[in-house]
């Protein structure tokens, strides 16, 4: 009697089964539905927003336009002319040396200083919280304003110059004013600019370190840059692969100090990717000209993206 009680319960849990699994598999695609409406006003923004403006920008990149013909049209087809009449020129080739060095100096000093400021800023302490409240003041300022406040302190008359002929020199520096100054001027400003925000990552890094692995290492003898060594890099590492893409795509669209600082100058010295592309554009009205420049700025981007989402993925997994 008891066996076939014991069937009967199996049986009818055994119906009820599927009767559940239908139920929760409808429960899962109506959950899908809702975060599928949710995600359309982000993914409406984002294209028109986004997307609109770079399908606009790569068809002008193939077509002659002008002043005259941006509004009116037609624009006339020229396929890769806009591109080729860069190189040959002699603009696209040096600007595009000239962002290397930009992305080179900036990612160099951008995560050095950046994890020699989370380093200092893991100790507890009056100074480094001063130091982390100054930190994010200065990565919250606007870069024209943060671009106009190191253009007076490298000026002629600016406090560098003022202590560099402190110490010695007969002549102010000319950092805003010569062809090789002016452009590591500029790309150490980038790296300035974006040390803050590395050093916030790597703090949040270091922070997750458990503090015995330190007194560990302390009992055996080791000394700080030991701990730096063998204990904060090698923890850092993942955090580091991610953060120096994000630090080469920031240096790669430099824009705003070279516009403020110096203005693509002195002559062309400072004529970067984004920025001969926003000349092209806007001081010499050859859209099509600036729309081709601006183009192969974003292919660059493009590809540190497409690093930058695999890097994600790998940290993840």
């Amino acid at each position: 009697m008891t066996t076939m009680t014991l069937g009967r319960r199996e049986t009818s849990r055994a119906d009820r089964r599927p009767g559940r699994q239908l139920r929760g598999d409808k429960r899962a695609h109506k959950n899908s539905l809702r975060r599928a409406v949710f995600l359309i006003p982000g993914i409406a923004l984002l294209g028109l927003l986004g997307v609109y403006p770079l399908i606009q920008l790569v068809w002008m990149a193939f077509h002659r336009v002008t002043n005259a013909t941006i509004n009116t049209g037609p624009w006339e087809w020229v396929g890769l002319n806009n591109f080729t009449q860069g190189f040959q020129m002699g603009e696209t080739g040096p600007a595009i040396s000239r962002t290397l060095i930009v992305v080179a100096i900036v990612t160099l000093l951008g995560m050095i200083g950046g994890f020699a400021a989370a380093a200092a800023l893991r100790s507890s302490g009056w100074w480094s919280s001063a130091l982390l409240a100054l930190m994010v003041f200065v990565w919250a300022l606007p870069p024209v304003v943060n671009g106009s406040v190191w253009k007076f302190l490298l000026s002629d008359n600016g406090l560098v110059n003022a202590i560099v002929m402190g110490l010695g020199r007969s002549a102010p520096v000319p950092f805003l004013y010569d062809t090789h100054w002016a452009l590591a001027s500029v790309a150490f400003v980038g790296a300035f600019a974006v040390i803050p925000f590395n050093a916030l990552v790597f703090r949040a890094a270091l922070l997750a370190i458990d503090p015995e692995v330190f007194e560990a290492a302390a009992l055996d003898g080791t000394n700080k840059w030991g701990e730096v060594r063998h204990i904060m890099i090698p923890s850092v590492r993942p955090t580091s692969l991610v953060l120096l893409v994000l630090t080469m795509v920031y240096a790669f669209r430099s824009f705003d100090f070279i516009f403020v600082m110096t203005y693509g100058g002195p002559g062309t010295a400072t004529n970067t990717l984004p920025f001969l592309g926003f000349l092209q554009a806007f001081a010499r009205f050859n859209f099509g000209y600036g729309a081709a420049t601006s183009v192969l700025a974003v292919v660059g981007v493009f590809v540190l993206a497409v690093i930058y989402a695999r890097s994600i993925r790998k940290e993840e997994a």
